[in-house]
């Protein structure tokens, strides 16, 4: 996953406030419910992507929201100065870097794996497992499907990647046969 700049500065901040009230899960918690709700939710953003709609009411949203879901209120802060700024629209990123972030902290390491399909739960269990055995650390795993890769897996650890898929293996024979 490619995360802007924005995003990690955003998430950086809003990890350091959340550390600093010792509640770095329940901003998690919070930010990943309401990202949830922003991807769901067209008429969500509708509220924020439309120039009529004033800043204030804008803000009176976020609030609404805020106050029924009891959100963090450092999160809240965080979401009206986004909004404010009109960069709602990087709140995946924002998310993504967070939680990176705040699982370095603790010492785990975000492993990305994409496959060409789905593959059964007990892949990633003994892939992390596995992965776990390797760096000697705490690994969460994330998993999406990209059909494009035609086959294999593609696994991001940091900034090393090992790439098992087909298109990655037909490239490489490619290039072989062309030499």
């Amino acid at each position: 996953m490619t995360v802007s700049t924005l995003g990690r500065r955003y998430a950086q901040a809003l990890l350091t406030l959340a550390e600093e009230r010792n509640s770095v899960e329940h901003v998690r918690r919070d930010l990943a419910d309401f990202v949830k709700s922003w991807a769901e939710s067209r008429e969500l953003r509708a509220v924020f992507e439309n120039p009529s709609v004033t800043a204030e009411a804008r803000r009176s949203v976020l609030r609404d929201i805020a106050t029924r879901a009891s959100m963090d209120p450092q999160l809240l802060n965080t979401l009206l100065v986004l909004a404010d700024r009109g960069r709602l629209s990087q709140l995946p990123d924002v998310f993504d870097s967070f939680e990176a972030m705040a699982e370095a902290k603790s010492g785990k390491l975000r492993a990305e794996v994409v496959s060409a399909s789905e593959l059964p739960e007990a892949y990633y269990t003994e892939l992390g497992a596995t992965l776990e055995r390797v760096t000697g650390r705490k690994i969460t795993l994330v998993h999406t499907v990209d059909p494009s890769l035609l086959g294999g897996v593609v696994t991001r650890i940091g900034d090393k990647i090992f790439d098992g898929s087909l298109k990655n293996r037909l490239s490489e024979l490619r290039d072989e046969l062309l030499r």
